[in-house]
């Protein structure tokens, strides 16, 4: 390794091309960064008494892609952003400059020829610096005045058009712009690829500018150390096409939770988000993947970044399916996404047939949206979808997932439909979070063509208005306000509208008897409001009875047979039965009393908890046990699950 001091623009000058490698993530920088670089730079060039200042680090290798010259292109491990952001700068200046030179050697001509192409170079040995796959052709045409290509980097043009904006406001002065990237510095790093391992200094770099995530970290690890052409090999079959199915947005922001997904489902542990990296290495360096090698783990990434897109970014192709993901994705069930990518693999190879595929999405989506009515706490979820599918039966695949979550106690429990129904009712579901969500599932289960929620609006028959007419006063009776602070904002006061400005605090006569009222409203969540002769807390309590009950339809429970059930049960193994009796302290002596009043509160914590007398401790339990008593003759000695209580 070489490591010399050097001015940026100096090293640009000198250096024939400098080449992304294809394993390289794209272009990130966002506009955070480049408006710190570009206040750098005009602080750097306004200030006289500033010699300098410092962007971080070039690394690449010297014999990089090509041997056919003297000079042959730089490989570039690290410091691609921040290069590729100082060209966009270059490009927008000479761009701006024209005919004019603030500053020596600041011309144009100057910038073009020095420091964004080798002129005497032809095709694509013309560029200073050539980009990945995504991002290249974009930086071709600023760099080289061109058309834009049909397909074009969002962050390269982006960014280019920033910098023509900031220039422009300088409004003919730029000076201190010149100025400012001629004072600026780098570290120049040349490994050489015989004598340096490029992958070990690439992660211990600390390069200033955006972090790596860890979807580049893995990338680079998968490919930086293999043969060129087995790199373009996988990059081109596999790799790429997985960039083309998330898209330059997406790719930024979901790669990396696919990545702990994909995971999750490989190894059956849920990495940390920080982690997700040093689990991949360990993953890919077990036996079971390193003996088929690089290539099949490669391939079978792709094949499970294809579910991934498939479900969380809307690629689906099957309209029924296509539907159930979206229905997910707005409920924002990402822990899911381990048992998903199980259930679609086994799906695309036909262990699962499509109709069942479905019905178990459902079946998760009608789990979580329940649980979430029925306020049951939602830390356990990612855990209950992480091991899920060590209960799958695959020769009963479906039966299998029914029983599974049949038998998940306490707080991983699936609601049954009394406690459903009941808080479905009574749950303030205007401000539940995602409210269009439930009213859309409403609205159209069971209709083939489906209605639009988002050109509606949500309506609250009986007004929010705390000044209530005389009309509604008399409507609810003398408890008009109980009533309304009780059911103002639940099922059966809640419904849709296109003319909610029309509507206001009207009168429920006015509402439903004016035009597009509810009587001539082509919704089904207003069908029977035109039958209704006025709104009190009897009508909203029916409305809502009414509801919930197509609510059990929309999102219904699992159902199995007894006997069916009972065969998923493991085999309880004979134990002694005790009761308080095997307790004497807890029978005779005082502290019997502090012992029931102690066991009133705990069962009266949850309906899930239990208690179950042991011979030496009485045990309170929801799924696992979370304290023991042990009576002694003049106290009780509690023990603590504690880190149950901690999660």
């Amino acid at each position: 390794m070489k490591a010399t001091e050097a001015k940026l623009l100096d090293f640009l000058k000198k250096s024939p091309q400098f080449v992304i490698p294809i394993y390289q993530r794209t272009y990130s920088w966002t506009e955070k960064e480049c408006r710190q670089l570009w206040k750098d730079i005009i602080r750097t060039g306004s200030n006289d008494a500033l010699s300098s200042h410092f962007v971080g680090s070039i690394v690449y290798i010297e014999k990089g892609l090509y041997q056919v010259s003297s000079q042959s292109p730089l490989l570039m491990i690290d410091g691609q952003q921040r290069l590729t952001t100082v060209t966009l700068v270059i490009a927008a200046l000479a761009k701006a400059l024209g005919v004019t030179e603030p500053i020596e050697d600041f011309s144009a001509e100057k910038l073009r020829g020095y420091y964004l192409l080798n002129p005497l170079e032809k095709e694509l040995r013309h560029f200073k610096l050539m980009l990945s796959q995504t991002d290249r052709d974009s930086l071709i045409a600023i760099v080289g005045d061109t058309e834009q290509p049909k397909e074009q980097s969002l962050r390269v043009t982006e960014n280019f058009a920033m910098f023509e904006s900031w220039i422009a406001d300088c409004k003919g002065d730029l000076i201190a712009v010149c100025k400012g990237l001629a004072k600026l510095v780098v570290v120049d790093i040349a490994l050489s690829r015989d004598q340096d391992n490029p992958q070990l200094i690439f992660e211990s770099m600390n390069s200033t500018g955006r972090e790596l995530s860890q979807a580049d970290l893995i990338r680079n690890f998968i490919l930086m150390g293999l043969e060129p052409e087995l790199q373009t090999t996988l990059y081109s079959q596999f790799w790429r096409p997985m960039e083309v199915d998330f898209g330059q947005e997406a790719y930024g922001t979901h790669f990396d939770g696919f990545m702990r997904h994909y995971l999750t489902v490989k190894t059956g542990e849920i990495p940390n988000v920080r982690e997700v990296y040093d689990a991949f290495k360990g993953h890919a360096r077990s036996p079971i993947v390193a003996e088929p090698g690089v290539t099949t783990l490669v391939k079978d990434i792709r094949e499970f970044a294809r579910y991934y897109c498939a479900m969380a970014l809307g690629a689906e192709t099957n309209p029924e399916l296509k539907h159930a993901f979206h229905d997910l994705r707005e409920l924002k069930v990402d822990v899911a996404y381990p048992f998903l990518l199980e259930m679609y693999h086994d799906y695309a190879v036909g262990r699962l047939t499509g109709s069942d595929f479905l019905s178990a999405v459902r079946l998760i989506e009608a789990y979580v949206f329940r649980r979430a009515i029925c306020n049951i706490p939602s830390h356990s979820m990612n855990k209950t979808f992480a091991t899920f599918t060590k209960a799958l039966k695959k020769d009963r695949y479906l039966e299998s997932i029914l029983a599974h979550f049949l038998g998940l106690p306490s707080y991983r429990r699936f609601p049954d439909d009394e406690e459903f129904k009941q808080d479905i009712q009574t749950r303030d579901l205007y401000n539940f979070p995602r409210r269009s969500y439930w009213l859309r599932r409403l609205e159209n289960h069971g209709r083939k063509e489906r209605v639009m929620v988002e050109n509606y609006t949500i309506e609250h028959i009986l007004p929010q208005n705390e000044s209530l007419s005389a009309a509604w006063k008399t409507a609810l009776g003398p408890e008009w306000e109980r009533v309304q602070k009780t059911w103002l904002h639940t099922l059966g006061n809640l419904t849709l509208t296109g003319y909610n400005s029309e509507y206001s605090d009207k009168p429920f006569s006015e509402k439903r008897d004016m035009e597009g009222g509810f009587k001539a409203s082509p919704l089904k969540l207003n069908e029977l409001l035109g039958q209704v002769p006025q709104w009190n807390e009897a009508e909203i309590k029916t409305r809502a009875g009414r509801l919930a009950t197509l609510a059990l339809d929309v999102w219904n429970a699992p159902q199995l047979t007894g006997d069916v059930l009972a065969s998923y049960r493991p085999k309880a193994a004979a134990t002694p039965t005790y009761t308080i009796n095997d307790h004497p302290h807890l029978v005779s002596s005082a502290i019997g009393e502090v012992f029931e009043a102690f066991r009133k509160e705990v069962l009266t914590l949850d309906p899930c908890v239990t208690e179950e007398f042991r011979k030496l401790y009485v045990a309170y339990k929801a799924e696992t046990n979370f304290v023991d008593v042990i009576p002694q003759t003049k106290r009780l000695r509690l023990t603590l699950n504690i880190g149950l209580a901690l999660n």
